[in-house]
């Protein structure tokens, strides 16, 4: 019988590994994950970094050889190799899927968040460093952000658009990547080698509605259910945009429709069933990106069926219920958005600052 990431895979989701390590490349564990657990694609981030090179001696040897390298150059050459590897495993994938799968994910500098040209040119520049056809460069969804994933898509570029919360900005986004289409159509290029994925987060949502609503106290009855009504409202929009003829003169030119991807899927609140960001969120054409954790208990005891497009009017009908005890949806949209830029961002300076350390300790040994 077909474990159940294997049954979710036959609704249409694709299962992503949301960790990534020098140690689980090299030592056959994501290999592993891609045999026996269904996992088709992996996406990296500063924090998963950060945790991967804190830890053991994996790095070691290549950090004393960038002994005389700025500590931020050598932390890109040490990322560049493991993306590079990653995308290496994953290139079986990548080809048995006609690139529909297979992808590795590297983020642009999260200090640059909020800087249009810079996030462009580092995007352009790590397409080019890496030179993988299943490389997607992580471009959070800010608002400078919009116009650099339209421009990077309009050279030809893949891209996981990361740090997505409100349902206004997925629209942006969804807009962004039409133009870039659009224009890269009109400039003679091919969309067929161009892929993309909203990374729409999701426990996130929750954690902060709750935390607002005890706040107010009361309301029990509405905690736990914004994440995924408003994942569920996402899709719905997602379902209108590759409708009608805009999309239609696209998708003749070989374009793929950019998906929705689950992240942030680990339950965060221990009250809450551990599998409820995957069951909850299954349909067709998604990516659900997962910590090994929540593959484990998946696989022990998750319950795969297409639910995504179930309870619509329910979900539309929170957000007014939200309103009226007192919580504002885009003030936590805007709250978590806010919050995601900054832990990236916070992850990043420990990182350099953990591999500054090493940097020095394995220079005096």
């Amino acid at each position: 019988m077909d474990k159940p990431l294997q049954r979710l895979s036959g609704y249409g989701q694709s299962v992503w590994i949301d960790s990534l390590s020098r140690a689980s490349i090299r030592g056959g564990h994501l290999q592993g994950l891609i045999d026996d657990d269904s996992v088709v694609g992996a996406t990296s981030n500063p924090t998963i970094f950060q945790q991967a090179m804190s830890a053991g001696n994996a790095y070691d040897e290549q950090l004393r050889e960038l002994a005389d390298r700025e500590t931020d150059d050598a932390f890109w050459a040490l990322a560049v190799r493991d993306i590079k590897d990653a995308c290496d495993v994953f290139r079986g994938v990548f080809d048995a899927t006609s690139g529909r799968d297979g992808y590795v994910s590297l983020e642009v500098d999260p200090t640059l968040a909020y800087e249009t040209l810079q996030t462009f040119r580092e995007a352009i520049d790590l397409h080019e460093t890496v030179d993988k056809p299943n490389l997607l460069v992580k471009i959070p969804a800010t608002k400078p952000g919009l116009a650099a994933i339209e421009d990077v898509i309009a050279q030809g570029h893949s891209i996981n658009v990361t740090l997505i919360f409100s349902l206004r900005r997925y629209a942006e986004v969804a807009e962004s990547y039409i133009r870039g289409l659009e224009r890269l159509v009109a400039g003679g290029g091919d969309p067929r080698r161009v892929a993309s994925v909203a990374s729409f987060f999701v426990s996130r949502i929750d954690t902060e509605a709750d935390r607002r609503l005890d706040q107010i106290g009361g309301h029990d009855e509405l905690k736990g259910k914004l994440a995924v009504a408003n994942a569920r409202l996402a899709y719905e929009h997602y379902l209108a945009t590759i409708a009608g003829p805009r999309w239609e003169y696209l998708a003749g030119k070989g374009a793929t429709p950019q998906r929705v991807l689950w992240a942030s899927t680990s339950v965060k609140n221990p009250s809450y069933p551990d599998t409820l960001y995957v069951d909850q969120l299954i349909g067709p054409d998604t990516v659900n990106t997962m910590p090994e954790g929540t593959i484990k208990a998946y696989q022990d005891h998750g319950d795969p069926q297409s639910r995504l497009e179930q309870d619509l009017e329910e979900a539309h009908a929170l957000l007014e219920k939200l309103a009226a005890a007192g919580v504002s949806y885009e003030e936590i949209t805007d709250t978590c958005e806010r919050e995601g830029v900054e832990k990236f961002s916070d992850s990043f300076a420990q990182l350099l600052e953990g591999l500054r350390g090493k940097q020095a300790s394995l220079v005096s040994a």
